[in-house]
C-alpha cells in the first residue's frame, strides 16, 4: 500500500469568534497548512471539505465547499463536501487518502471549518439532535436513556437550563458504565480535571482554566453524573491538512523530518449490537483493523486523541482502543495512567470538552495535536519520545452506539 503523509496541518484556536466570519477562519486554517507543508494552492489537486452546520446555520447548503473555496483562494479542483456528522472532518482526511492511493492526485487538502455561535443558540443546539434516525426520534430517545436505569440520580444534579437531549443521553451512558463496571462519578471527573489540566499549554484551546476534581463535582450540574466542565462546548474554528503521496512531498518540496505517515486510516459504520456485546463496539473493531493495517497494537501507542464530547466519551473510547482493559478506564483515568507524565497520555490537546468542538473541524484538531507530538513540537504538553499515535472521532447515534467512527494512526 502506497505510504500518504500529512505534509502540512494547521488549526485556528477553537472558541466564541462572534467577530469573525467562516470565511476568515478557513483562511486561516488553510494558510497555515500551505506554510507548514511549503506547499501552493495551485499544488493542490483535490479539496475534501466538512462543514456540517453551513446550512443549517448560514443557510448555505448543497455547494458549501465550492462557495467557500471560491473566497479563500481555490480553483479549477475538484471539491467534495463531506458530512459524516461529530466524524465529518476525520472522513474527510480518510477520503483525501483514498484519492491519493487511487492516483487521481498526489496532493490533497482536507479541511473543515465550523461558525457554531450564532445569535440563536437553541438553533445551534438543535443541530446534535439531527445526528440520529429522526423519523424515530422519540423512540430513539426513549431507548437510550433506559441504559441509565439502575442508578439513583442524587437530588440536584439535574440542570434547569435547556441542554442537548445528546447529554442525556451521553448522562445515561455513564450510569449503564458505572451500573456494569462500577465507574464512579469522581473517575469520569478526573478525566474532566486531567483535560482542562492539558489545555492550560494549548494555545488554540477554547479553555484554558484548571479544575481540580473536587471543583469538577461541585460545578453546576447537566444531568447526572454530568456537570458543566464535563461537556464539549459550542465552538467556532478551522483545521486544514495537506496530506500527499511520496511524489507530492517531491513535487512540494516538503521537508522530509517534518512529514508524519498515516500508518492506517479506518471509517467504520455502526452494528446493530445489544448492550451486552461490548465485542461488538463500532470503535473498537475500527481500532482492531487499524492495527492490523499498521501493524501496530495498543502496546506500540504513545499518545491517543479521542472524541470526548463528555468526559465520559474518554473512559469508554479508551477501553475500545485498548488502552485500558474492559470496564477499567475509569480506574485508569483515576490513578493517572491518561495524565501526561502517565503510561499513556490520552487528549494532550485537552480534549473537545476543553480544547472545543467545531464539529467539522474536530478530527483534523486532533490530528494536528498528534502530528505536532510526533514531529516533537508541542512544547510543555510534549510525550517525551512519542512516534506512534492513534486518534478515534465518532459521529452520530445509530443503535446503541456511534454511527460514525473514525480511527488514525500516525507514525514517525
Amino acid at each position: 500500500m502506497e505510504p500518504i503523509y500529512i505534509a502540512g496541518i494547521a488549526m485556528t484556536e477553537f472558541g466564541r469568534h462572534l467577530d469573525r466570519s467562516l470565511q476568515d477562519l478557513a483562511l486561516e486554517a488553510l494558510q497555515g497548512a500551505l506554510a507548514d507543508s511549503g506547499a501552493l494552492r495551485a499544488d493542490i489537486g483535490a479539496v475534501f471539505y466538512a462543514g456540517i452546520t453551513n446550512g443549517h446555520l448560514q443557510g448555505q447548503l448543497s455547494i458549501p465547499g465550492q462557495v467557500l473555496c471560491s473566497k479563500i483562494g481555490l480553483e479549477g479542483v475538484p471539491v467534495y463536501n463531506v458530512e459524516n456528522a461529530c466524524a465529518s472532518g476525520s472522513t474527510a482526511v480518510h477520503l483525501a487518502v483514498q484519492s491519493l492511493r487511487s492516483g487521481a492526485t498526489d496532493v490533497a487538502l482536507a479541511l473543515g471549518a465550523e461558525k457554531m455561535n450564532v445569535p440563536d443558540k437553541a438553533r445551534a443546539l438543535a443541530l446534535f439532535e439531527t445526528g440520529w434516525d429522526v423519523s424515530t426520534a422519540e423512540e430513539n430517545y426513549a431507548t437510550l436513556v433506559k441504559m441509565g436505569e439502575g442508578i439513583v440520580v442524587p437530588p440536584g444534579s439535574e440542570s434547569d437550563r435547556p441542554y442537548s437531549k445528546f447529554m442525556a443521553i451521553y448522562a445515561a451512558m455513564c450510569r449503564w458504565h458505572m451500573k456494569t463496571y462500577g465507574t464512579t462519578q469522581r473517575q469520569i471527573a478526573a478525566v474532566c480535571a486531567k483535560n482542562h489540566q492539558h489545555s492550560v499549554h494549548n494555545p488554540y484551546s477554547q479553555f484554558r482554566k484548571t479544575f481540580t476534581i473536587e471543583e469538577v463535582l461541585a460545578a453546576p450540574p447537566i444531568t447526572y453524573p454530568i456537570t458543566l466542565p464535563m461537556c464539549a462546548p459550542l465552538s467556532d474554528g478551522a483545521a486544514a491538512a495537506i496530506l500527499c503521496t511520496e511524489a507530492g512531498l517531491k513535487r512540494i518540496g516538503a521537508d522530509p523530518k517534518r512529514c508524519v505517515r498515516i500508518a492506517a486510516s479506518v471509517i467504520r459504520s455502526f452494528t446493530l449490537r445489544g448492550l451486552d456485546e461490548p465485542h461488538k463496539h463500532v470503535s473498537l473493531l475500527a481500532a482492531r483493523e487499524a492495527y492490523e493495517i499498521a501493524g501496530l497494537g495498543p502496546q506500540d501507542m504513545h499518545v491517543a486523541e479521542v472524541h470526548d464530547a463528555s468526559a465520559m466519551g474518554e473512559i469508554i473510547q479508551a477501553e475500545n482502543l485498548g488502552l485500558a482493559p474492559l470496564g477499567e478506564g475509569g480506574v485508569c483515568a483515576e490513578r493517572g495512567d491518561f495524565t501526561l507524565g502517565g503510561r499513556l497520555p490520552i487528549n494532550p490537546s485537552g480534549g473537545l470538552e476543553s480544547k472545543g468542538h467545531p464539529l467539522g473541524a474536530t478530527g483534523i484538531g486532533q490530528l494536528y495535536e498528534l502530528t505536532t507530538q510526533l514531529r516533537g513540537e508541542a512544547g510543555a504538553r510534549q510525550v517525551p519520545g512519542a512516534r506512534h499515535a492513534i486518534q478515534e472521532n465518532g459521529g452520530g447515534l445509530q443503535g446503541v452506539e456511534e454511527a460514525a467512527v473514525a480511527i488514525h494512526i500516525l507514525s514517525r
